[in-house]
């Protein structure tokens, strides 16, 4: 791992490494391990949001091992810990974008990040040489529309837009047409944030993934779920109901660089099933890097 990703996500992980985690590398010392030690460390990890059946299963694995290999003093825990917290997260699958265009849908709760996600994402992927164009569909609020403009101007990337209070569905078909019209690589449709509770802004949803693959067959070809790092456990019960409804295939996770709750990374991984594809480490563009399991486990724990 170069030293300059390392720093990048040690930086990131700042909030989340001074909370829990801090407490666990401090637990963690040249002490001897005691039934205090587990009790306390079960604790710790529950309240760094990892959740508790995740806490429980890390906990006993550490257990078995120091029984195995005769650990007695609690530091000789650390490499252990690292081991264990990694094998619970996915390595992200390598994206391919095979289809042109490859219409991908960003979805989310109000205020997750979808807009600034999906403007980043195309910094990203013009950076990387795709042409990329981006969808208005969240037509219930007029400054995501102009927000997404301005990100497009600056990115010198086409943005599809309708009126506030159209048709989102209709801007979806709009877009898919004009992607394929302009052969262009990507097309990221920025949706409307709704609660996963009401009916019929979750079939409105749906609605938009029915269009998306009338405009063209095969799409969308990635919904990927955009979750605020900071709520953290309370984002699950959201997650499930949007995987549920538009077979969500990824997760972007945002603002983690503000959240002290990056141990949701590990309830993501236990509870949905699905890849964290990137994550939010900063302001800037360039701050929504791919999600690399191991540099997260070592930010979190402040290895070096």
């Amino acid at each position: 791992m170069s030293n300059n990703i390392f720093a990048k996500w040690k930086q990131g992980l700042a909030r989340t490494r001074k909370t829990a985690f801090g407490r666990i590398a401090t637990l963690l010392g040249a002490t001897e391990i005691t039934e205090e030690t587990w009790d306390e460390l079960e604790a710790l990890l529950i309240q760094a949001d990892l959740g508790v059946e995740t806490a429980l299963e890390v906990v006993e694995a550490l257990r078995e091992i120091t029984a195995r290999e005769a650990l007695v003093r609690s530091d000789e825990l650390e490499e252990t810990l690292h081991t264990e917290l990694r094998r619970r997260l996915q390595t992200p699958p390598t994206l391919t974008w095979e289809n042109q265009p490859s219409v991908v849908l960003l979805v989310g709760v109000n205020g997750s990040g979808k807009t600034t996600t999906a403007a980043k994402l195309a910094w990203r992927y013009t950076r990387e040489g795709k042409s990329v164009m981006l969808a208005a569909a969240d037509t219930f609020r007029a400054a995501a529309i102009d927000q997404l403009k301005t990100w497009g101007e600056r990115l010198n990337v086409p943005v599809i837009a309708g009126q506030p209070g159209g048709d989102p569905g209709a801007i979806t078909y709009d877009a898919v047409q004009a992607a394929r019209a302009r052969n262009t690589d990507i097309l990221f449709v920025d949706t409307a944030g709704r609660l996963h509770t009401r009916f019929n802004l979750m079939e409105e949803l749906k609605k938009v993934r029915r269009v998306a693959h009338k405009a063209l067959p095969g799409a969308p070809h990635h919904v990927w779920l955009v979750m605020d790092a900071t709520t953290g456990q309370n984002a699950l019960q959201q997650a499930k109901a949007f995987k549920e409804a538009v077979g969500v295939t990824g997760v972007v996770l945002a603002k983690l660089d503000s959240s002290a709750k990056g141990g949701m990374a590990f309830a993501i991984q236990r509870e949905l099933g699905l890849p964290i594809l990137f994550a939010g480490l900063g302001e800037k563009p360039e701050d929504l890097a791919p999600f690399d399991p191991e540099a997260f486990v070592a930010g979190i724990l402040n290895a070096e």
